[in-house]
């Protein structure tokens, strides 16, 4: 017992490093992750989680490294981009979900009504919040929070800490990656914007067969109804679909960190 106790005081540097590069790599799931982002999280609920798994953590990473831990400016940057590398993957989805919203808004001619965002504290389309809010309830009711945290834990096995190290083609592939939002928005607003195009032409083609007609006058509440209809109706596979991106998502991240 006291040779245990010994190596233990011994180790005591080593454990207080490991703590620190654990608590920074974390952190990166608070400042950019869905769900731990939130503002509705109070920043002390935030702070206090962050220590209560780095406190679980940090004798666990220490005796499985197996490896010297250095707590330097390298050290402490490698963390930084693993969480910032997580975070800004998984945020890829919000950014999806906010511009299938602005699409499905200028369809419901709602292109000009904006609201306060409170997490990015900027003006959003209305829609755009709907369908954030709409993702993050998915993601709690599926479970992907501890999924999230479960795939950071084992970051740790597959990525020591104090030896991470991003490469330049990460910043490359981040940048692909965020050129799918546009996709993937397009993808979610695609049914809506066929229905309302359908509208729109029936609409004109009735008006130049009939031009005593008010097409301008009908059209509009016309397309916003058939709008409204696909968009409930199509409601249904929201929730596959963002689950299914959202591990995608996190095997992409899951790769660029260097997990197998």
């Amino acid at each position: 017992m006291q040779g245990a106790t010994t190596a233990t005081i011994a180790d005591w540097p080593q454990y207080l490093a490991s703590g620190l590069l654990v608590m920074i790599r974390l952190s990166g799931l608070m400042v950019f992750a869905p769900v731990f982002s939130s503002s509705a999280i109070a920043p002390r609920i935030k702070v206090g989680f962050v220590v209560a798994m780095t406190i679980m953590l940090a004798p666990v990473v220490g005796a499985v490294t197996h490896q010297p831990v250095e707590l330097g400016g390298a050290a402490i940057v490698g963390e930084l981009s693993v969480g910032f590398v997580f975070g800004l993957s998984l945020m890829l989805l919000n950014e999806a979900l906010l511009f299938a919203g602005t699409l499905l808004g200028m369809q419901f001619s709602f292109s000009l009504v904006n609201l306060m965002d409170p997490n990015s504290m900027i003006e959003t389309p209305v829609l755009g919040q709907m369908l954030g809010w709409l993702g993050v309830l998915v993601l709690i009711g599926a479970g992907m929070d501890r999924t999230m945290l479960a795939a950071m834990m084992r970051s740790f096995v597959a990525v020591p800490v104090g030896h991470a190290a991003m490469g330049a083609k990460t910043g490359a592939t981040l940048a692909a990656m965020g050129g799918g939002i546009f996709l993937a928005g397009l993808q979610l607003a695609a049914p809506v914007m066929a229905a309302a195009m359908t509208v729109e032409m029936t609409i004109s083609l009735i008006g130049r067969l009939s031009p005593q007609l008010p097409a301008m006058v009908v059209g509009i509440p016309l397309k916003t109804m058939a709008s409204y209809v696909v968009l409930i109706a199509s409601l249904a596979v929201w929730p596959g679909w963002i689950e299914h991106h959202f591990t995608l998502l996190l095997e992409a991240a899951g790769r660029l960190v260097g997990m197998p």
